[in-house]
């Protein structure tokens, strides 16, 4: 089936009833009556295939049909390979998520979005707990923007019966932004970076200050002495 169907999408040799096409092929393309290009095909022992009907003249090649079709076939099969298939990934929380378990499925989403696919973040209210649906929506506002970098909010969190649901996907590779809570951090260790630094000069240099006291004081007895002995 699917091979008639690509058959079915190119017309061949007196298919074509224009009253001239162009013809491409590795030297160049040049425009001849429709009748000539179907006797060069027939000389030549291929088929004349039309490739671009909308064109003006139409274009064709000189190239065998079942050649055609296969080299048509192994192009979208490439092309079918090249395209990424995006998942959507489920991430389940409850009103009352402990943090162990936030950061656990916090770490999973981020690996889910970074690997392409897009998240569906949920709060399922089992009976009573439905009282807490601000605190089931404060948790997945926290949780898209600690996803801030590597994901984007598609809807904010909608309740739809007992669960409310978040949906990101995630960002293009470049465009990735760090969330405040990021740069604090990167902050905060450059400043015990800088600090830890600072500790080990003044470590290096205690030595070294400790001997020239030493010696100075060495000098100060001997100068002593031997004043006293004079």
């Amino acid at each position: 089936m699917k091979n008639d169907k690509l058959k079915n999408q190119y017309r061949i040799n007196e298919q074509i009833r224009v009253r001239e096409v162009r013809i491409v092929g590795d030297e160049g393309s040049s425009v001849v009556p429709t009748r000539d290009a179907i006797n060069m095909a027939r000389e030549q022992g291929v088929d004349l295939v039309e490739i671009s009907p909308n064109a003006n003249p139409p274009v064709c090649r000189l190239i065998d049909y079942s050649k055609f079709l296969y080299q048509q076939k192994k192009r979208q099969k490439e092309m079918k390979a090249k395209q990424v298939k995006v998942e959507v990934k489920e991430i389940r929380f409850g009103p009352q998520t402990d943090e162990h378990d936030y950061q656990f499925k916090l770490k999973h989403a981020k690996e889910f979005l970074e690997e392409g696919n897009k998240v569906r973040a949920y709060v399922f209210f089992r009976g009573r707990s439905i009282l807490f649906k601000e605190q089931g929506e404060v948790l997945l506002l926290r949780f898209a923007n600690d996803l801030e970098e590597v994901g984007k909010v598609e809807s904010m969190p909608s309740l739809e019966g007992k669960k409310m649901f978040l949906y990101l996907a995630p960002k293009k590779a470049g465009s990735a932004k760090k969330s405040q809570q990021a740069r604090d951090r990167e902050a905060a260790e450059q400043e015990a970076k800088e600090a830890a630094k600072q500790q080990k000069e003044v470590a290096a240099e205690a030595p070294a200050n400790g001997g020239l006291l030493a010696n100075a004081k060495i000098s100060a007895d001997a100068l002593k002495k031997l004043t006293e002995e004079e």
